[in-house]
């Protein structure tokens, strides 16, 4: 919380590198202190917010992808503290299988999609950043990534024998 103009405001700083996170908190005790232009001096509380445990949905996979994989996929966003199957019910107008629901403590934010066993997995939580559906990347999205295949464009090079 900070003063600005005589006003409380929040103030959010998305960080993401869970260990540098990790590194301030300690160093700083959670506390730390901002100076406005004209002089002054506001107390600030830093904390961690949405890098704790999250109940992660994971969809698009065949129903029979084992778990042991789906574990070792989701290992390098976090710790997994349970892996559950979920089947929406036929009031959805009919039954849908292949559905994960993954507990885990994020260390990391997860893109929107991954590839789990060949399969382009979705992947949704609650403060999941937007990432490219193309790429997987935070700074643009799949409309215009610099990855895309653009529609009509030729390469003029020459193909090598």
């Amino acid at each position: 919380m900070v003063q600005i103009d005589g006003l409380s405001r929040q103030v959010y700083i998305i960080f993401t590198d869970f260990q540098y996170l990790q590194d301030l908190l300690h160093s700083t005790n959670g506390q730390s202190n901002y100076k406005h232009a004209n002089g002054e001096i506001s107390q600030v509380k830093i904390e961690g917010a949405g890098m704790g445990t999250s109940r992660v949905s994971l969809a698009s996979l065949p129903p029979e992808t084992a778990d042991e994989v789906v574990n070792i996929a989701f290992s390098q966003f976090g710790e997994i503290k349970e892996l559950q199957e979920e089947v929406w019910s036929k009031a959805y107008r009919y039954k849908i299988c292949g559905l994960r629901i993954v507990v885990i403590i994020l260390t990391k934010d997860i893109p929107s999609h991954i590839m789990i066993a060949g399969n382009r997995g979705l992947v949704l939580y609650e403060g999941q950043p937007t990432t490219c559906y193309g790429c997987g990347e935070r700074i643009h999205l799949n409309q215009v990534c610099p990855k895309r295949r653009r529609a009509g464009f030729e390469t003029t090079k020459e193909p090598t024998v």
